[in-house]
């Protein structure tokens, strides 16, 4: 899960898109060639994902590849689409001053008498037991076999040495013909489980609950209920820009919300309204620092909260602590309470917190001195840091519909993290969830259904926080299943230090959508990916699939009933786009495109996925930084606070 560029200022991260090592075998790797004769299995009537036309493609992706002779390993070759003659060329968003790397798909030598895998194929089953079908996994038709009954005169029919006339041998094989047919075709339409075309069908036509209406894990219907329809034109041009404000040094200015009249937006030591479409000021809430945490999440009437620093910087204190607590009612414009609140674990100091988030009416703040929380609407204590026997304290919390909390317990050096769903009101536990060894900093994906994200004995090794989701029973605590998240191929980001900070990804109809990483596509140059989905109960991959198309690669925002909004992040020539995608057919609708102009094409493309916020709703797009810092010459000229798209 490789990072994007980041604008100057920001930690650098790998770039996202960047051409990443191919996998084992290449995409579409020359399989083995089936048993030839007469009853070789012919061609699937559709890809495995169910969205192509009976011919195979050409080249591209998943191209069927023709069988080879067996041959002592070659030298490899330059990757699909590479211009012969001519030296590679670095794709959109390819580290600049580096050789490129062989592209996704770059074939490689096939190894004599060992199969080739290909993208997506499940790792490390024993040996011997065959992969589930799933996402990637290359299928093929049913193969028979029909050994000759050799008798004692050398004829293969079996029969005392009469032989089959020309007619009968023409009837039999025409029988096994079919029987070969109708049995591939039976095979083809059930295998994968909730993998197979015929389910997917089946879940399309009755709103997405298959006829068995389990199997899948999924809990009623796929996909419906958006509230973003497709647009007569979705064309949009620029509503506003806000420049980056003035700051001596690196400040965070995290928090941005959407109401029915106002685009919400944190400045330096203030919370600003702006109107949706001018961009001009409505309202400004003045604070007594900086802002350091905001929640995601709003009330159902726009109530949210923040934690903001006590003070302004002074010379004698450079950086003040992040210990007050308030609720913001954004229809309004006002800061309806702050406070902050001293425990025994912060002695007689107020308790500092590192995030802070919203669930119903429950605010919940959080850092390494424990957590604390207050009623939304009266700021009424109703939970606070206590000293612990077995040394466990509240490191973070996760809101929305449901509240969660990451609580660590042991040393340092040997930490052990528990995963408590909530009761709200009184901060009981209703269930306990122990994270395995090694784990030292874990995620709060979605609290309902509850998904945690963790980089289980830092094995991602690309900085993204995630190599496993874990999807657990919130009643009951016991894990569901637990889904690796190979960070060679999929490409969301979790800040390992916050615990409701995971971007990128979506959770929805009982399954978890996350992209790909980037990779080469079958244009001469540019990448692409997909966005694809596992199943929370069963922890398989599904068959759904969206191509980002060429030369975009993109990744979800958020759901939207049971569809999924994703941003298609934009090559050098075009501007980005917004798309629904369908969640029971994974058809997707354009909801916006946005202008190529070079300017406006490099102020949008300034907002980095992993250190920006990506708010979306009917027909206005706003992208907008985390962070401030000082500029640093021309370089920072595309830079903005924010930059807000509105359909024309």
């Amino acid at each position: 899960m490789t990072q994007p560029p980041q604008p100057p200022n920001e930690p650098p991260q790998g770039g996202f898109g960047a051409p990443q090592d191919p996998p084992p075998g290449g995409f579409g790797a020359p399989q083995d060639p089936p048993p030839g004769g007469f009853g070789a299995p012919a061609p699937p009537p559709a890809d495995p994902f169910g969205k192509q036309p009976a011919t195979p493609p050409a080249s591209g992706f998943g191209a069927p590849q023709a069988p080879q002779p067996a041959a002592p390993p070659q030298q490899p070759v330059p990757g699909y689409g590479y211009p012969q003659g001519q030296p590679p060329q670095p794709g959109y968003g390819y580290p600049q001053g580096q050789p490129p790397q062989p592209g996704y798909g770059f074939p490689q030598a096939p190894v004599p008498g060992q199969p080739q895998q290909g993208y997506g194929y499940p790792q490390g089953l024993p040996p011997g037991q065959p992969p589930q079908q799933g996402y990637g996994y290359p299928t093929a038709p049913m193969q028979q076999q029909y050994p000759s009954q050799q008798n004692g005169n050398g004829n293969g029919n079996g029969n005392g040495g009469k032989k089959f006339s020309t007619q009968m041998q023409i009837i039999v094989a025409a029988s096994v013909a079919v029987v070969l047919i109708v049995a591939g075709g039976i095979w083809y339409s059930s295998s994968g489980g909730d993998d197979g075309k015929k389910k997917k069908e089946e879940a399309s036509q009755t709103g997405g609950a298959t006829a068995e209406g389990k199997g899948g894990g999924q809990s009623g219907a796929v996909g419906g209920g958006g509230k973003e329809k497709a647009p007569a034109d979705p064309r949009s041009k620029v509503a506003f820009q806000l420049p980056l404000p003035k700051v001596t040094d690196t400040t965070k200015v995290d928090g941005s919300w959407l109401t029915d009249k106002a685009y919400v937006k944190s400045g330096v030591n203030e919370i600003v309204g702006y109107d949706l479409a001018k961009g001009t000021k409505l309202w400004s809430i003045p604070l007594a620092g900086q802002v350091c945490a905001a929640s995601r999440h709003m009330s159902k009437d726009y109530k949210t909260a923040i934690a903001f620093e006590a003070g302004k910087p002074t010379a004698a204190k450079k950086y003040q602590p992040c210990n007050q607590v308030g609720a913001l009612d954004l229809n309004t414009g006002k800061l309806m309470w702050s406070k902050s609140v001293t425990a025994a674990t912060s002695g007689d100091a107020p308790v500092r917190y590192d995030e802070i988030t919203l669930s119903g009416t429950t605010v919940a703040a959080a850092g390494t001195e424990g957590g604390a929380a207050f009623d939304l609407n009266t700021g009424a204590e109703r939970w606070k840091p206590k000293v612990s026997t077995d040394g466990c304290y509240d490191t973070g919390y996760g809101g929305g519909d449901a509240l969660a909390v990451v609580r660590k317990c042991g040393t340092y050096e040997d930490p052990q993290l528990v995963i408590q769903a909530l009761n709200p009101t009184t901060g009981a536990p209703i269930s306990s969830y122990k994270m395995p060894p090694g784990v030292g900093y874990a995620s709060i994906v979605s609290t309902k259904p509850l998904v945690v994200a963790a980089d289980v004995g830092d094995t991602a090794g690309d900085g993204s926080g995630i190599s496993d989701f874990f999807s657990i029973d919130a009643s009951t605590g016991k894990l569901l299943t637990r889904i690796a998240a190979d960070g060679e191929k999929y490409a969301a980001r979790c800040h390992s230090a916050e615990v409701e900070s995971c971007s990128q990804l979506a959770v929805g109809n009982n399954r978890i959508y996350v992209p790909t990483e980037a990779h080469e596509g079958t244009g001469e140059y540019g990448d692409t990916n997909e966005i694809v989905s596992f199943d929370l109960t069963t922890g398989k991959p599904t068959s759904d699939r969206a191509d980002a198309g060429e030369r975009y690669t993109m990744f979800p925002i958020r759901m939207d009933g049971g569809n999924i909004i994703a941003y298609r992040m934009p090559p050098y020539d075009k501007g980005g786009q917004v798309v629904s995608i369908d969640g029971a057919t994974f058809k997707q609708t354009v909801l916006m495109e946005n202008p190529s102009d070079r300017s406006i094409r490099e102020a949008e493309t300034s907002f980095t996925p992993d250190f920006s916020e990506f708010l979306y709703n009917e027909g206005h797009l706003y992208l907008a930084s985390t962070m401030a810092s000082k500029p640093m010459g021309s370089l920072d000229t595309s830079r903005r606070l924010t930059i807000a798209f509105i359909r024309e």
